[in-house]
This record gives structure tokens, sequence and C-alpha cells, in this order.
């Protein structure tokens, strides 16, 4: 652990520690304090002071919270104990809509502004108590509107500022969709996570015989909003790079965008190559199942699709046809977002298990230590690479 989160066992932490699932992250929740559990007992007996040994040491560091319903819909946070002085973690997916709750006697989904709403409730029941609090928000409520066209609101802007107001320190997220939308809290902690280190590892674990060199493989943005997640991928694995640019029809608007009219490629010859698309997110997928096609008819050989958050919003019956005629060969998301049984099922879908890694974030912040070494994972992808006997370029 040490050689990950630094060497801070004989630091005295900011407060008590203290995790708060909201609903939907409970499994995570779990995941997460076991990994903390397990280490702190680890080097417990470094701290000499029985009174912050006592509180440094638990069985579990999740606050219990509930979040009622009335029967119009409108609800409440309760949390289970005392936080005062608490150093306190909000594990917050906004987007899981297998969370339902029961309004006018109909069962119905959660959906991502009422999950924002049961974050400021539940940091609201924290009545100002807690010394600091952290939010981790693995996909960042409203992202994707962070910046105006004409006379259009700023909700994520908004959104921080609420947070920011609310006397949260940090906000986590992962791969934002432009992360800098964290201008509108410019006093504020933001750190825009990447996932490229755990997507990497999973690639070279679930395809071993896949080839990393500039002949056999290439990075692939989607669009050019993706452009810089992707140089990082190519730089750490030493392959070229392309670009797909959405060509759009500017003089129409459809469900407040202008529609795409076709995706260009920019790049070298991906013939006979294996190809990587990393992504922030998949949502119908339609933009990714059609770069996989032009792909495909460009020659490629295998596809894979990287991406941080799948929320796959028009079911999963697109990807299964995709899969089947050849289009991609396995996609990638993080189990930071939720997963139906259904996709966890699929034969082409494999889950990024991110739980440790946030682990160590939160291990780390609590100590009040940096956590550069977290976020550069540039180091860490080499030594894997070489541990996997993979020759770099």
């Amino acid at each position: 652990m040490a050689d990950l989160a630094g060497d801070y066992q004989n630091e005295v932490p900011v407060g008590q520690l203290g995790i708060i699932a909201l609903p939907g992250c409970e499994t995570v929740a779990q995941q997460i304090n076991a990994y903390i559990t397990k280490w702190r007992r680890e080097y417990a007996d470094k701290l000499s002071a029985e009174d912050i040994l006592h509180r440094y040491v638990r069985d579990s560091y999740v606050i219990e919270a509930s979040f009622p319903r009335f029967g119009t819909g409108e609800g409440k946070a309760n949390i289970s104990q005392s936080v005062r002085g608490y150093d306190l973690f909000f594990l917050c997916d906004c987007f899981h809509y297998g969370v339902t709750h029961e309004m006018y006697g109909m069962q119905v989904p959660t959906s991502p502004d009422e999950h924002f709403a049961n974050l400021k409730r539940v940091i609201s029941a924290t009545a100002g108590k807690a010394r600091r609090m952290t939010v981790i928000m693995p996909m960042l409520y409203e992202g994707r509107q962070h910046r105006r066209s004409s006379r259009e609101s700023l909700d994520c802007a908004m959104a921080l500022q609420e947070l920011s107001a609310l006397g949260v320190s940090n906000i986590i997220t992962f791969d934002a969709h432009d992360a800098r939308v964290q201008n509108a809290i410019p006093l504020c902690g933001f750190e825009d996570v990447r996932t490229t280190y755990q997507m990497i590892k999973a690639i070279v674990r679930t395809v071993p015989d896949i080839n990393i060199q500039k002949d056999h493989l290439m990075i692939i943005s989607p669009d050019e909003g993706g452009m810089g997640r992707c140089i990082y991928y190519a730089n750490m694995l030493g392959v070229d790079i392309g670009m797909f640019y959405k060509r759009r029809d500017y003089s129409t608007i459809k469900n407040g965008r202008n529609p795409i009219v076709a995706h260009e490629f920019l790049g070298d010859n991906v013939e006979g190559k294996d190809v990587i698309l990393p992504d922030d997110m998949i949502a119908s997928g339609d933009s990714m199942i059609e770069v996989a096609t032009k792909l495909r008819d460009l020659g490629a050989q295998r596809i894979f699709l990287c991406v941080s958050a799948g929320l796959f919003c028009n079911g999963l019956e697109r990807f299964d046809l995709a899969y089947r005629q050849g289009l991609f060969t396995k996609v990638f998301t993080t189990n930071l977002i939720y997963q139906t049984p259904e996709l966890l099922a699929r034969e082409w879908y494999v889950s990024v298990d991110m739980s440790k890694y946030v682990s160590f974030l939160i291990d780390t912040i609590n100590h009040d230590m940096s956590i550069s070494s977290l976020l550069n994972p540039s180091d860490r992808i080499q030594k894997l690479l070489v541990e996997q006997g993979y020759r770099i370029g």
C-alpha cells in the first residue's frame, strides 16, 4: 500500500473517518470499507496514542444514513449517529436508475435530479458539525451541461456552487466530460481522476494476446473533445493516435443539440491493427457503434471500447447486435456507475473494479497527505506492462 498512497501511517488523520453511501452506492461503500479496515489494522501498531488508536481502527467506517420518502415523492435524510468532528466522504452515483421510490402509489426510478437532492439533504443533515466533507461523484451531475450556448442553463456550474456553499471542501469525479467546469468553484478542491491505469490493467488481463506495438495497436478518439484522454493512453503505451470528428448540422436542433451528420476519420492506416476507443461515457451508444463500424470498414482488427461511465440509456440490444456483427470485441466500464444484472451477464462486457483505488484516495485524503502520486499513474502503468512482459513502442 505504501508504494501507492505514500508513507503516511504515522500521520494523524484530519478527523475520524466516515463514509456515507447514498442510495445505490452501498455495495461499493462496503468494498471500500473492507480495504480500509484491513489496511488500518495492519499498521495500527505504529500509532502510540491510545485515544487516536481507538478512533482510528474500527470495524466499520460506514455511517448509516436513510432517505425516507413521503407519498408525494418528497424526501428527507437521516444520519444514524453523531458526525461531530468527522472527516466525511459521500459516495453518490447520480445515474443509478435501479434505485426506485414510491410516489402516489407508483414505483418510479430515482432520477439524477433526485439523487443530487438526496446528496444535498444528507449534507444538510450533518448540521455543519463535520470537520471536513468530500463528495465522490464518479460521473459528474449535469457534467454535459458545462457551458452555455445562447440562452441555456449552466446546470453543472450551479450544482458545484451549491455543494461548495453547503460546506463541501473537495469534489472527486472520474473522467469529467470537461474538467474546466471546476472554474465555477475556484476555492473548492476539485479532482478529475483518470481511469487509465485500471482500464489498461483490465485490457492486458482480459486480452492477454494484445500486442502493444505501433504496428499492431492504435488509440482512436471518438471525437475531438476526448483527444487529451487518448493522447495520454497513446503516450503511456507508445502507440499512434487517430481521431474522429463529428460533422454536425448546425441549421437544425434536435433534443437540444445539433444532430451529427457523419463521423470523419483523421489518422494513420488502421488496417490489421487492434484499436482502443477510450471515452468518458456511453449514453445511447450510437456514436461509439458508428465509429466502430467505420473503423471496421477501414480494416481494423479488434476494437475495444474503454469508457468510465457506461449508462446504456437505450438498452443493450443494439450492443448485442453490434457484437454479433463483429463491430467490437469488448466493452470496459467501471463499477462506479450502476451496472444492471443483464449488463454484467453479457459476454462482451468487462467490469473494471475501482473500489481499491477509491479506497486509496479516501485513506490518503483522510491523512491530509498529497494524492499526486495517485492521480498520476504513469509509473504504475509502466510497471504493470513490464510485469506482463510487454515491450513499449
